[in-house]
């Protein structure tokens, strides 16, 4: 018989966030998460690497599809120990992102033995959502 996973708590996924340089770069922070209901949420605050034209305090759309992989990626990774592979990813940009910071919910749709399915909505500092994403994620961790 085999273990359940260990499930991580929020300091647990923020101290990865950390030692990550690529996810402690993009300054990634926990906002919560809830086992039961299978959601996490993350915010990504702005710096002038990820605008898209300097001092417009819009996003590049690259990290911000950076930050859905990783919110996605987490709401699995949550439930089964640590950060998972990325099998597909699919992300509609619906505004501008602009403002000092976004924030992302995931919520995972399906979490079978070899796949896993996460939508993730972007918001604005306004409440606005700016942003969806799907991915596809391999629940083995990595």
């Amino acid at each position: 018989m085999s273990e359940a996973p260990k499930k991580l708590e929020a300091a647990d996924i923020q101290a990865m966030f950390d030692r990550s340089p690529f996810i402690g770069f993009l300054g990634l922070k926990v906002l919560g998460l809830d086992h039961a209901a299978s959601t996490f949420s993350a915010r990504m605050p702005l710096r002038p690497e990820l605008e898209r034209r300097a001092g417009t305090k819009q996003f590049h759309g690259g990290p911000v599809a950076s930050f859905i992989d990783t919110v996605g990626d987490f709401a699995i990774g949550m439930l089964v120990g640590g950060g998972v592979p990325t099998i597909n990813l699919r992300i509609d940009y619906l505004r501008p992102s602009v403002g000092d910071y976004i924030d992302a919910t995931a919520v995972v749709r399906r979490a079978g033995k070899s796949t896993a399915v996460v939508d993730i909505d972007v918001f604005g500092p306004d409440g606005k959502l700016v942003a969806v994403g799907r991915g596809t994620y391999s629940p083995q961790t990595a």
